[in-house]
């Protein structure tokens, strides 16, 4: 029932159909708040409106997304056999891995201003071309007839390419979502494509041992990333409606955020952020890439974790996956959540979460020993869960606290992948020599990446989240309502 004679719809609008508002009628009139905010933002559209083929989109998304998403760790459960059969190092091998996070950033940087120019659809063009090559340069590496140079050269090369892509995907979710959903479907959308690209690393895990030899393997990846490129013919621009204000919004720019950071940015502007939403965000990109680098370390070094304590390439890869795997599953359940029950926890469930996960790494420091598999799965599905939970949740509150889904997103996914440079090399540099014991153990390595997590989880002791893009939107609903809201008839007295 509507409050104060407002008017309540409670079935879903379809396709092109106006989203129901429900709000309590007052005076516009004489509300002279509205009045100053009709200057300085554009009235909102006749009716916020929905299109089905918002869900083609996000399939297409998903599919580029998780087959990017499969080329990062696709090496780390086949380490010590890439390095074998190419006659290369395993920090060779690494490097195959931090070849992404070494051009994500740039690309990282230049995705508001490639989106803003050419749009969604045009830039996941560039991505799933960039995907398709690449591919097919890491299998020009394979004939046994190349030098060890030339062969490592062309891996190096593909990866290179790949990595153009990947940031690509995985920074415009967030972008697409605020595009083309409301409210009570931004978050699941949200979810749907941030966890793309975990499932594409947790496939390919499962798929780089169980196909054959190393050479193999990569033959299978540049067939996968040829059936997934024309996928990008799904994905839409921009519905012709908006479904909600912010997606109505001209995108705000990576500066514009980064002076809001900064203070710098102008009081009355869209974009502008208080002194705790400014701290609140930058806790949030630590923590974000903290957590982010430890999953994508743990994919490209399991192997060289494990195997020191005695653990094959195939349960290095189960254990990648089981991580992986069990957080998607947790995802999918709690994301619908966040849409419709718990709409304004985000801030609430990043308190609660982030101390779980700092306890469940350090466990691990104890947990890598000989005969210990069934602890370390259980270990693996508590980090999982944990992680890919707050994956989407993080990505939101980026948004929410700088009203610039673009830039946050931009920025977060930065931070997550200069992380996880630092902890491969780092962690690389803290494998123990070939005289330990056991040989080539990654002990301090693990305490590293449990004492780095720990003390960035820290801080989120003082960490608010407040949802201020979400409040706006709602204002606007409230706003729109009563501009739409049809004057009661005037009886004339007798």
């Amino acid at each position: 029932m509507g409050l104060g004679g407002g008017r309540t719809m409670e079935k879903l609008p379809d396709e092109g159909s106006p989203i129901p508002l429900t709000t309590p009628a007052f005076d516009v009139a004489e509300n002279h708040s509205h009045d100053k905010d009709a200057k300085r933002f554009p009235p909102p559209p006749e009716a916020y409106r929905l299109y089905k083929r918002r869900f083609t989109g996000v399939l297409g998304i998903f599919i580029l997304n998780a087959v990017g998403g499969m080329g990062w760790p696709y090496f780390g459960p086949i380490s010590n056999e890439m390095a074998q059969e190419f006659g290369i190092t395993l920090d060779e091998v690494n490097w195959l891995g931090n070849m992404f996070a070494l051009v994500y950033l740039p690309v990282a940087i230049a995705f508001p201003t490639l989106v803003s120019r050419y749009g969604v659809r045009r830039t996941c063009m560039i991505g799933s071309a960039f995907l398709l090559v690449s591919a097919w340069v890491r299998f020009a590496a394979t004939p046994h007839s190349l030098s060890r140079n030339g062969a490592y050269t062309l891996l190096v090369v593909g990866q290179f390419l790949a990595a153009f892509s990947q940031p690509i995907f995985q920074i415009i979710g967030p972008v697409f979502s605020e595009t083309w959903f409301n409210l009570r479907g931004r978050t699941t959308a949200t979810m749907v494509l941030s966890i793309a690209n975990p499932i594409g690393g947790a496939v390919g895990q499962l798929i780089s041992p169980m196909v054959g030899n190393s050479r193999q393997s990569i033959l299978v990846l540049g067939v996968i990333a040829t059936v997934a490129s024309p996928f990008v013919f799904l994905v839409g621009d921009a519905p012709p409606t908006p479904p909600t204000y912010a997606a109505s919004r001209k995108k705000p720019t990576l500066s514009s955020l980064l002076r809001a950071v900064l203070g710098k940015e102008a009081p009355d502007a869209d974009t502008w952020m208080t002194i705790r939403e400014r701290i609140d965000f930058a806790i949030l990109t630590l923590l974000f890439g903290v957590l982010v680098a430890a999953i994508n370390t743990f994919s490209i070094l399991s192997n060289q974790y494990l195997s020191p304590v005695g653990y094959s390439a195939d349960i290095s890869g189960f254990m990648g996956a089981a991580l992986l795997l069990t957080g998607i599953v947790a995802a999918i359940i709690t994301a619908p959540l966040f849409d419709r029950v718990f709409t304004h926890h985000l801030g609430l469930t990043t308190r609660i979460l982030c101390p779980i996960l700092a306890v469940a790494w350090l466990s691990l420091v104890w947990a890598v020993r000989p005969n210990n598999t069934g602890p370390l799965f259980v270990i693996m599905a508590i980090i999982g869960i944990t992680s890919i939970i707050m994956l989407p949740v993080a990505l939101e509150l980026g948004c929410e606290l700088s009203r610039n889904s673009d830039g946050s997103s931009s920025v977060l996914w930065f931070s997550g992948n200069l992380f996880s440079l630092i902890f491969v090399l780092v962690q690389g540099a803290l494998r123990a020599g070939p005289n330990a014991k056991p040989p080539l153990n990654m002990k301090a390595a693990l305490i590293f990446n449990a004492a780095f997590i720990c003390v960035s989880v820290a801080f989120i002791t003082v960490f608010r989240g407040k949802q201020a893009r979400r409040e706006r939107d709602e204002q606007e609903q409230v706003l729109h309502a009563n501009l739409t809201e049809p004057e009661s008839p005037i009886i004339p007295q007798a």
